[in-house]
């Protein structure tokens, strides 16, 4: 399983980008799908996870201003993000999971552990 970003930038405050995941490798719908992101000295945290079957699942951090997708006939996963904030600055990272659970709930998205991950695109939002 290959996945690879694409699509950050350096961008002001308050406006968006689309962020790509092209993977290869394997059977896209079959796997949960989800972004993650991680800033300088902080911790890993989920953005937005998308079912097998396009139901979509979001954190409380990130609901209202993200937006997964998913194009299963060209295995790309998407994340569009708007009104953009500083604190969203960070690499942000597309993952894939074979089994269990694929949603959020709270502050949390599961599966917690991801088995694959990209190596992530960097974000950078000035004020």
């Amino acid at each position: 399983v290959e996945l690879v970003e694409s699509g950050g930038d350096s961008v002001q405050a308050g406006g968006s980008l689309r962020l790509s995941c092209a993977a290869s490798g394997y059977n896209y719908s079959m796997y949960c799908m989800g972004w993650f992101r991680q800033a300088p000295g902080k911790g890993r945290e989920a953005v937005a996870i998308i079912d097998r079957d396009g139901t979509t699942s979001y954190p409380e951090s990130a609901k209202g201003r993200f937006v997964i997708s998913k194009d299963n006939a060209r295995n790309i996963l998407y994340l569009e993000m708007n009104n953009l904030k500083p604190e969203d600055t960070a690499t942000y990272y597309c993952a894939a999971d074979r089994g269990g659970p694929c949603y959020c709930s709270g502050a949390y998205c599961y599966p917690l552990d991801f088995g694959f991950l990209g190596r992530g695109t960097q974000v950078t939002v000035s004020s």
